[in-house]
């Protein structure tokens, strides 16, 4: 097959490139004890949106360091027991979507919450200041900053405190709760699973924020190309090298995946350049919990056919 990364037979033992913090577990128990200590003062408003089959609101919450996190909630109007429920992650700088994508879950009897991550184009907010640069994207936001201030590490606690709010609805069966996201939405997806082990099904495509080192010795450019223009822009000469990827190792999922305990269905492009298939397979090749590939040859970081209904299918089977 044509290849753009290592061949198919390596990338299944690949083990990622990015070093993980000698503090790593310690770091995300702390920053899970932060989370937990939040009062989310959950707001629940009715949107106008509606069918006859599926009522939509508006969820609000306080993550942590103060903001204010904005979800999409849809649920089936007419429902008398428990029922699953799925967690909805968006692409990079991106928002939630529309209602549409979330009406075909909830008219098969699913909750769907989808969140705007904080800062990004939805709803939800990012104050937290923080100092250094946040230059052509978000990954470098905080990097000058104490690893506590880290953008992403705010944003995968969104995930978990969204998902342990989702696991409260008096509506949802905790025992069916699953999450799914392409691109950054599949980065947040592998992240959720893994600070939230609730989770019960997790179905992450091409996932983004992997082996950042990796990305960066591979340069195709597109959205990892605010790592080569930080170091342009702050560090020419590479004297801060080994410090910006070990303080990248918090914010990797690759190190994460160790976590996640749920069942995982995983969609992967292998001519994908965006998320390159070697930084995909650093945190596939970490999860021990049952899980499947779905591989798909000559595709890039792009539509990937089937998939939606190949997750759709799986997680009616929940």
């Amino acid at each position: 097959m044509p290849m753009i990364d290592l061949p198919y037979e390596e990338l299944l033992h690949y083990q990622g490139r990015n070093p993980r913090p000698n503090d790593f577990d310690a770091y995300w128990d702390r920053a899970l004890a932060e989370m937990k200590a939040v009062n989310p003062r959950v707001e629940i408003v009715p949107n106008s949106f509606s069918t006859p089959q599926v009522e939509c609101f508006d969820l609000y919450f306080t993550g942590v360091k103060s903001a204010r996190i904005h979800a999409l909630y849809a649920r089936p109007r007419h429902t008398t027991t428990p029922h699953p429920a799925i967690l909805q992650f968006h692409g990079y700088k991106g928002h939630a979507g529309d209602w549409l994508d979330k009406i075909a879950y909830a008219t098969h009897g699913f909750t769907v919450v989808a969140m705007d991550c904080r800062g990004q184009g939805g709803l939800s907010e990012d104050i937290h200041p923080v100092r250094g640069t946040t230059g052509s994207g978000h990954v470098v936001r905080g990097l000058e900053d104490h690893p506590d201030n880290l953008y992403f590490r705010n944003v995968f606690l969104d995930t978990a405190q969204l998902a342990d709010i989702v696991l409260s609805l008096p509506e949802v069966d905790p025992n069916r709760v699953a999450v799914t996201g392409w691109s950054q939405g599949g980065a947040l997806t592998v992240a959720c699973a893994a600070l939230e082990p609730r989770i019960r099904r997790a179905a992450p495509v091409y996932p983004f924020l992997s082996d950042y080192l990796r990305v960066w010795e591979m340069d195709f450019g597109g959205v990892h190309d605010e790592l080569v223009q930080y170091f342009r822009n702050h560090d020419p000469l590479h004297a801060q090298h080994e410090l910006v990827f070990e303080k990248l190792g918090y914010i990797d999922i690759q190190h994460l995946a160790e976590r996640v305990q749920a069942e995982v269905l995983w969609g992967i492009g292998l001519m994908d350049k965006v998320c390159p298939p070697s930084t995909q397979f650093a945190a596939y090749n970490r999860i021990r919990s049952p899980k499947r590939l779905l591989v798909y040859p000559d595709f890039q970081h792009e539509w990937l056919p089937g998939l939606n209904d190949a997750i759709f299918e799986w997680m009616l089977s929940m």
